[in-house]
């Protein structure tokens, strides 16, 4: 005895498979987009930022004791450091104009040695090493440093 699968389901069932199959294809693309601006992140890091901040995100030595010049040393960008305690528009304005600018509009008196790269860098560049330096915090640092951002 053959059951006949009743006709006005199939519509409906075929466009759940449908969705289904978009939404599959919708996150893996999202997925793999997401792996290749990671990867242009963590080739953009270790060009301009790694001679600074270390190759493994771990700063300069004493980075929170000024230099004999009043400069900080770079800070770390891993979780020791105080990278995740900023949102993301005060991240990318300071890699964007450099930190001195940054810091002089917020009327904190401190020497920063960070210099600008809004002339080398695009937006999606600044946006692709956060992605890199987040990337490699704990998921509880990701978490906080998500909620600075409205998240």
């Amino acid at each position: 005895m053959s059951r006949s699968f009743p006709s006005f389901l199939v519509v409906p069932a075929t466009w759940l498979l449908a969705a289904s199959v978009a939404g599959g294809a919708l996150w893996a693309g999202c997925a793999c987009g997401k792996r290749a601006e990671l990867r242009h992140g963590a080739e953009l890091y270790a060009i301009h930022c790694a001679d600074c901040h270390g190759a493994r995100l771990e700063g300069q030595p004493d980075w929170q004791l000024p230099g004999a010049d009043g400069t900080l040393p770079a800070p770390p960008h891993d979780d020791s450091g105080h990278t995740w305690h900023h949102d993301d528009a005060m991240l990318a304005d300071y890699i964007r104009r450099g930190g001195q600018s940054v810091l002089d509009d917020m009327g904190v008196p401190m020497t920063s040695g960070m210099p600008a790269f809004g002339e080398i860098l695009t937006k999606d560049d600044i946006a692709a090493i956060l992605t890199f330096i987040k990337s490699n915090w704990p998921d509880d640092i990701r978490a906080i440093q998500a909620k600075r951002n409205g998240g």
